[in-house]
């Protein structure tokens, strides 16, 4: 990389693993090498040893709680099942007397989950039954196990397989040489029950040449799950892999750990930099799914019957000589306490929602944060960034951001500038923000240990950093060299670093400047698996390694608080994450990261975003082009091409990389990529409809064919494809030279698909070959449904706001179809209190209406109805009739194009803000 040649660096690259041409395994763990891991997967199925207590029993409204007891080791737990709104149900597994405190999970979750009251507890000597509503949770006594049910219907399964794992807190034993002699001799033996003290890994463990003391022994937690009736299991991001899980019976684990793995590889099942420990399970009757409340190192082994690299069924429950699909789950993780979440559907929309429930939804982002983003590390100084943006007007492509890697810092350290690259950096602000532009600059948690750096000053005199082991502030090698880490988990820190962004603190910046929050894993050049030693100590006495995959959760947390406080809670703030984990939706966009300029890459990067998708973080996107290494110009088309139909659009790529800006290739690429962004650009009322949607409901916004459409089994595995909301559906293309796709169209021939280009209809459900030039990719409009666009394409947002809108409708076999709007002032929080327009549009047959959802709102938008395109409109209509309360009644002119069956209505002229009617008349 360029910083090979960089003095500045070459310290630091000593340490780093940046200097390799592809992911280094050895840097980073196997489970044989964990010693956690190797524990829960050496329990033997059907073995457990624990059992319930029955005369413990204590119920009040809305939870149970009972002692569980390990009949190997003695020791008692408390377990509470608690009755949760949403077909939710939770269980919370704790030692009783423990040694000292166990983590438990905080910060994920947006409140504290609303209970409700139980309906109905029985109870026997075999089992105690907890029914709320169509809901139901069978504990089972001895041997234990949790059962869930919806409508009489077993969803769930918990510890069914008997491999449930809680590592009682004790003491260290003191063992005579003879002793240790002996364990050495027998150290690969299966550890029987619940002991843990012979393995060799328990008490402390080495990797590499790194060491982790292990001061409080071993403390892992796990549980099994298994879902009866599904065929595939989905979530647990972020993986380079498949949507659908693949099973993990001959291989490693799925591992959440989150890590900076450089030029990661594709169909790998390794950590890399998010980690969200939630589960679904789905087959054609149902779906449902687990949130494991656990911010330690996870490992998750999947087993499927339907799973294609299965062989033979892992589990048949027999009904004659009929086999049954499942699927099993078994979560293990180093430390904490067992925190699950039961979510019982029945279908993939219910159980996504509940899941937002919990963990809360994004709010609304501005609308700017939705168009096209152009980054490098690094554009070289304030004339090289004025130039690129002019260049974008010059060309006529839209543009809304410009980014600035870690080059505009003085020597790496942040809040600061290069006062020679960039001299006046509130004239290069100024510069784009009259064009209606932003800049978004990078904040990255290493802090550099520079006595002549006001940040590392005070955080050393106020002890703000994370501590070792010994109490000294921990020191690691990154960009700046010799760093240390604000511990964001100490309530002092956060206030201190979230000062930092005033205005009057944080100078040459402004309220259009927002932030990209990168290496925050943390990534640590010279620490075990590139990250922080687990050892490290946080605010409150806990270890990094209770709380090493919320890290970046907790410093998005902080600066999403920066950018709110900054403009006295006006603006909506914009942060990027790379680092992530369960609720991180509620503070930031999500990307995948360091990509590679390779199809495969490409082609990753749809399960990719649709895994965090579902699981909660719906606006994710991938470094067009890959940030590593150069794409052709077919490869960069065709990557544009798909990342218009992911919520985040950027353009970023490696100091070493050719400049890649739209234009550097040639004349032919240019008009494509133009045409692309304009395509993109003319959907964001579409796109902005549903990520306001999505704060009010939780549905993603991208989603895979099998949330529409559950009982289609060969929706179950298609990653290539994605819908936007339910009624966009895209098929990239992902091969090189490519001139044919094939398009799975859903619906079961209930549902026809249209070319948004030439709205000329796909009538075959299942797969069709589609002929595809480097102009276009396969994207469909479905029938049945209304589509807002804007068409007069600008170079930003900011230039559209008071654009007029088109309705592309497409009718279905019964003359009918529907939509929404959602439309503001596009910035602030003041949609919150009631200052928006969410509009329901409608065609019946020969009317066209628009409703508003919700009357208590209200908002006085300049738009107003351009035109509307009717596909598979009513046969021979001559004219149509609008009537309005501003207009009355006016007659419209049609035209009727017979080649597409589209009827089209131009200028109705009405103002998006109030409710109108328009007749067709033949």
């Amino acid at each position: 990389m360029a910083s090979c040649v960089r003095l500045t660096l070459f310290l630091v690259l000593l340490c780093s693993p940046f200097i390799v041409d592809a992911v280094n395994r050895d840097q980073f763990k196997r489970c044989d090498q964990s010693s956690f891991c190797r524990r829960c997967r050496k329990m033997e199925s059907g073995k457990t040893p624990y059992q319930l207590l029955p005369d413990t029993f204590v119920q009040n409204e809305s939870m149970i709680t009972i002692d569980l007891f390990n009949k190997d080791t003695g020791v008692s737990y408390i377990l509470q099942v608690t009755t949760l709104k949403e077909s939710t149900f939770r269980l919370y597994i704790n030692e009783k007397n423990p040694l000292h405190l166990r983590y438990k999970t905080e910060y994920a979750l947006h409140d504290q989950p609303q209970t409700v009251n139980i309906d109905l507890v029985e109870k026997n000597a075999e089992s105690i039954t907890v029914v709320k509503g169509e809901n139901k949770a069978i504990l089972h006594v001895n041997p234990f196990k949790v059962d869930l049910y919806s409508q009489d219907v077993l969803m769930i399964s918990a510890n069914a397989r008997g491999l449930m794992r809680f590592e009682h807190l004790r003491t260290k034993p003191v063992k005579s040489e003879q002793d240790e002699n002996e364990a050495a001799e027998t150290k690969n033996n299966t550890y029987p029950g619940d002991s843990a003290d012979d393995d060799p890994g328990a008490w402390e463990e080495s990797f590499k040449e790194h060491h982790d003391s292990k001061p409080f022994g071993p403390e892992a937690v796990a549980m099994d799950f298994s879902f009866p009736g599904s065929e595939h299991a989905y979530g647990i991001p972020e993986h380079a892999d498949s949507l659908a899980l693949r099973s993990t019976k001959s291989t490693d684990p799925y591992r959440l750990y989150n890590l900076d793995v450089f030029e990661y590889e594709t169909n790998e099942r390794m950590s890399v930099y998010g980690a969200i420990p939630v589960l679904y399970a789905h087959g054609k009757d149902k779906s449902s799914g687990v949130f494991w409340h656990n911010t330690a190192e996870t490992w998750i082994d999947i087993l499927s019957s339907a799973d294609n690299n299965v062989v033979e069924s892992i589990v048949n429950f027999v009904s004659g000589s009929a086999k049954k699909s499942q699927v099993d789950a078994y979560f293990m993780s180093e430390s904490g306490v067992i925190d699950v979440f039961f979510m019982l559907g029945p279908k993939p929309l219910d159980v996504f929602r509940q899941y937002t429930v919990l963990t809360g939804t994004a709010p609304l982002p501005q609308m700017f944060a939705l168009g096209y983003h152009q980054s490098r590390w690094n554009y070289n100084d304030q004339d090289d960034v004025a130039t690129i943006a002019e260049s974008f007007d010059i060309h006529d492509i839209p543009l809304e951001v410009m980014w600035l890697d870690i080059e505009y810092t003085d020597n790496k350290k942040y809040f600061t500038w290069d006062s020679r690259k960039f001299p006046n950096p509130l004239e290069m602000i100024h510069n784009l923000t009259t064009k209606g532009r932003k800049l978004v600059v990078i904040i990255d948690p290493h802090i550099k240990r520079d006595n002549n750096y006001f940040l590392h000053n005070d955080a050393t005199n106020m002890g703000y950093y994370i501590k070792n082991r010994d109490g000294k502030d921990y020191e690691g090698w990154c960009w700046p060299g010799s760093s240390s880490y604000l511990d964001f988990f100490d309530p002092k820190v956060v206030e201190y670093y979230i000062s930092l962004y005033d205005l009057d603190k944080f100078h040459g910046t402004t309220n259009d400047v927002y932030i990209w929050n990168d290496m925050n894993e943390p990534s640590v050049f010279n620490g075990p698996e590139v990250t922080a030693p687990k050892d490290l100590v946080h605010h409150g006495g806990w270890e990094h390694r209770d709380v090493h995959n919320i890290n970046g959760h907790m410093y998005i947390r902080a600066t999403y608080e920066a950018l709110f406080r900054r403009s006295g809670g006006s603006l909506r703030p914009f942060v990027l994450t790379r680092s992530f984990f369960a609720g991180s939706q509620r503070y930031a966009a999500m990307w995948t990261g360091d990509n590679t300029a390779e199809w495969s890459h490409l082609r990753i990067s749809y399960p990719m975003c649709l895994s965090v998708a579902i699981s909660g973080m719906s606006f994710c996107g991938a470094d067009i082009g890959g940030f590593f290494k150069n794409p052709d110009s077919e490869l960069f088309i065709r990557w544009y091409q798909a990342g218009a139909w992911l919520p985040f659009y950027r353009q970023h790529s490696h100091i070493e990389t050719k400049r890649r800006e739209p234009w550097t290739f040639n004349e032919e690429t240019t008009q494509i990529v133009r045409d692309t962004l304009r395509l993109r650009y003319s959907y964001l009322p579409l796109w902005y409809t549903l990520f306001r949607e999505h704060e009010i409901n939780g549905l993603p916004v991208i989603r895979p064919l099998w949330a529409h459409y559950p009982t289609e089994s060969e929706t179950f595995t298609i990653d290539d494809h994605l819908l936007l909301g339910d009624a966009i559906l895209v098929r990239p293309v992902f091969q090189s030279g490519a001139t044919e796709v094939s398009v799975y169209f859903p619906g079961e021939g209930k549902v026809t698909w249209y070319d948004i280009d030439t709205m000329l209809p796909y009538q075959n459900a299942g797969y069709v070959n589609i002929p595809v030039t480097i102009h276009k990719i396969p994207v469909f409009q479905k029938s049945g449904s209304i589509v807002p666009r804007k068409m007069r394409i600008r170079r930003s947002t900011v230039a559209m706001k008071n654009d007029p809108y088109t309705l592309i409708i497409i009718a279905d076999s019964n003359g009918k179809a529907s939509g929404n709007l959602y439309i503001d002032d596009e910035t602030s929080f003041e949609y919150r209190h009631g200052k928006y327009l969410y509009l329901r549009l409608t065609l019946n047959g020969y009317k066209i209406s628009t409703t508003i959802i919700d009357n208590l709102a209200s908002y006085e938008t300049q738009s107003w109805l351009e035109r509307i395109d009717i596909v598979n409109p009513p046969k021979r209509i001559k004219s149509a009739q609008l009537d309005s309360r501003s207009m009355g009644k006016v007659t419209l002119e049609t035209t009727y194009n017979p080649h597409n069956d589209v009827l089209t209505i131009r200028k109705p002229g009405v103002n998006m803000g109030e409710a109108w009617v328009i007749e067709l008349l033949s």
